[in-house]
């Protein structure tokens, strides 16, 4: 487990963000991302187990480039929201969580541009 402050925890996800290829970051479409302390009832998946939905490392709260019509313009924008207490509970070091929370971001990315689970995890991104 990694102790780290909010702030700290912050200044790790600008660090990672740099790791994030930039063609993906290119492709981001009116996201702003967000870091909860946990992941709360409002973020469970009904199709996981009480113990995945606690280890969420993140979601994409939105709808996928993929899936938008003509009428998009000027909504609020996605939100990709990281959460601090799973991904510090994970990781050993500094440098593995900064490196866990760049492939989380590109993860919920992806889904922002509508790749799917099953494919973000045959991609090595899961």
């Amino acid at each position: 487990m990694v102790e780290i402050s909010e702030h700290d925890f912050e200044l790790a996800v600008r660090d990672a963000l740099d790791e994030v290829p930039p063609q993906l970051l290119d492709l981001l479409d009116n996201v702003a991302f967000f870091v909860e302390d946990e992941p709360g009832p409002e973020h469970a998946d009904p199709g996981l187990s009480d113990e995945d939905n606690a280890g969420l490392l993140g979601i994409y709260l939105g709808t996928p480039l993929t899936e938008r019509d003509g009428g998009w313009a000027g909504s609020l924008p996605d939100r990709i929201v990281l959460f601090r207490g799973p991904l510090t509970r994970m990781c050993d070091d500094l440098d593995e969580l900064r490196e866990e929370i760049a492939v989380t971001i590109v993860h919920e990315a992806g889904h922002h541009v509508g790749i799917d689970e099953e494919r973000l995890h045959e991609l090595g991104w899961g």
